[in-house]
């Protein structure tokens, strides 16, 4: 079930209509949890049962380590919960991955394996709501937190059908408490909450899907060498896409929330002002990108046990999220050059990070712009489906050779120039302002033609619609 689609607008409003209704707060939990399911079956019914898998485990086994006093009990059953979810997930999305490389290497030595076709579809969102459980009972191990006091709670925090397929990913911590007394949305959060949700959708169905990806499928999915200025408006059109997709889902998910009385942490703080790449992802996916601090960059060592040691956790790190987000190399080649960017971050900031030069407001900027040009090469690895594609693309980028093909009109170049000139000034503009804030000091005739606006372009663009891009991983 789509956020943007005519279906969820009126499951929504049945949830929020019992939501709202005089039953006892159990009642409504059950129905949360109801609701949940219901929305993750409208994809497959069958793979709810991964997530009752997933819940039961994670359930059982972090009251079992909460009890267990001995040391090499208690980090056994944790093995037992990550082996239990990461054996799903890498059966579910890795397997053919796995089984490719496989065939591949033995033909490299000689032996001609041809294995059946792999056909196992990937349940939607497993990647998030994995990550999600296994922080459970890593908190638990960790004794970060007790485990939850009902199975009725903690099967609500894994399903809870706003961010159960695309994110934010939360904490036990952050969202189980919020289950233990009763909740229901005052009038000033359902108006943020609806605001937000407007907002969310005309991201992603305005911007990303009406403006931005009809460029960014006709450049990548060309197979001529390119002329610079399509290859570059392609991947600005897909850097523009993919932040207006997952931002707007995110937005959506936590202005659901916000509608139910729930508060989802915040997913993106627009990442296209960053300055440096540790900038980046504290803004970018911070919902992963903390994950993957807290739960390996961190336990690996962090930056605790040297310089190589650093570099090592940092690019291991880096590495494993770009396979989080997929089961091809160019993944691989995305996480890499995050990593690497990272270690020549750090290295230079070693080196000259002192200096006051990087405290002047033109070195900030110039610093930004380098920033957003880097993370653009990386982008090409991420939207490419394939090596030669990126490497097509990545030449003409970077030799500017003028004789390439030309395959978008002059509309599409206008088009994805005047977006991304906005989108970047909106990003820099708001780098160190809070959007509850700046909608706040707006008198209330601007923020309603802002709403009303975005409302009636959503409508119109209704029909060009597509899946959320995060809805693979």
């Amino acid at each position: 079930m789509l956020f943007n689609s005519l279906t969820f607008v009126v499951f929504f409003a049945i949830v929020l209509v019992l939501h709202s209704a005089p039953f006892k707060w159990r009642t409504k939990k059950i129905n949360l949890l109801v609701a949940s399911y219901l929305f993750y079956a409208a994809w497959n019914p069958p793979f709810v049962l991964l997530l009752w898998i997933s819940t039961v485990t994670d359930w059982v086994i972090a009251n079992k380590i909460f009890q267990e006093k001995r040391t090499n009990r208690r980090r056994l059953l944790l093995l037992v919960s990550i082996a239990v979810n990461l054996g799903m997930l890498g059966y579910f999305k890795y397997g053919g991955f796995l089984l490719e490389n496989f065939q591949a290497l033995t033909a490299a030595v000689g032996f001609d394996y041809q294995p059946p076709a792999w056909s196992i579809v990937l349940p939607v969102g497993i990647s998030f709501y994995t990550f999600q459980t296994m922080a459970y009972s890593l908190d638990v191990y960790l004794k970060r937190a007790e485990p939850a006091k009902s199975l009725l709670d903690f099967s609500l925090f894994v399903t809870f059908f706003p961010q159960l397929v695309a994110g934010p990913i939360v904490r036990p911590t952050q969202l189980i408490p919020q289950f233990a007394e009763p909740r229901r949305a005052t009038n000033q959060q359902l108006t943020w909450g609806f605001g937000l949700i407007t907002l969310g959708l005309f991201n992603k169905v305005v911007i990303a899907d009406g403006m931005l990806s009809k460029a960014a499928d006709t450049v990548f999915e060309t197979t001529v060498m390119l002329h610079p200025l399509d290859a570059w408006l392609g991947t600005l059109a897909f850097a523009g896409q993919i932040f207006c997709d997952f931002a707007g889902y995110s937005t959506i998910a936590i202005g659901v929330a916000l509608c139910l009385g729930f508060s989802l942490p915040d997913n993106f703080r627009f990442p296209y002002a960053s300055i440096g790449f540790s900038d980046f992802w504290r803004r970018w996916h911070i919902s992963l990108s903390s994950w993957l601090r807290d739960y390996l960059y961190i336990p690996l060592g962090g930056n605790r046990k040297g310089n190589v040691r650093t570099y090592a956790n940092l690019m291991t790190t880096m590495l494993l999220g770009g396979l989080w987000h997929g089961a091809s190399w160019t993944f691989v080649v995305w996480g890499g050059l995050h990593g690497f960017y990272l270690l020549a971050e750090r290295w230079l900031n070693a080196r000259f990070g002192a200096a006051e030069i990087w405290d002047k407001w033109l070195s900030r900027v110039v610093l930004a712009i380098i920033t957003y040009f880097l993370v653009n090469i990386t982008w090409v690895f991420f939207r490419a489906q394939d090596f030669p594609t990126a490497w097509r693309m990545i030449e003409s980028m970077l030799t500017l050779e003028m004789g390439g093909t030309k395959v978008l009109r002059t509309f599409e170049v206008l088009q994805v120039s005047m977006i991304t000139l906005a989108m970047l000034f909106i990003h820099w503009f708001m780098r160190n302002r809070d959007l509850h804030t700046v909608v706040h000091a707006m008198p209330v005739w601007i923020s309603g033609i802002l709403w009303g606006a975005m409302a009636w372009l959503i409508i119109i663009a209704q029909g060009q619609s597509n899946a959320f891009i995060y809805f693979q991983f």
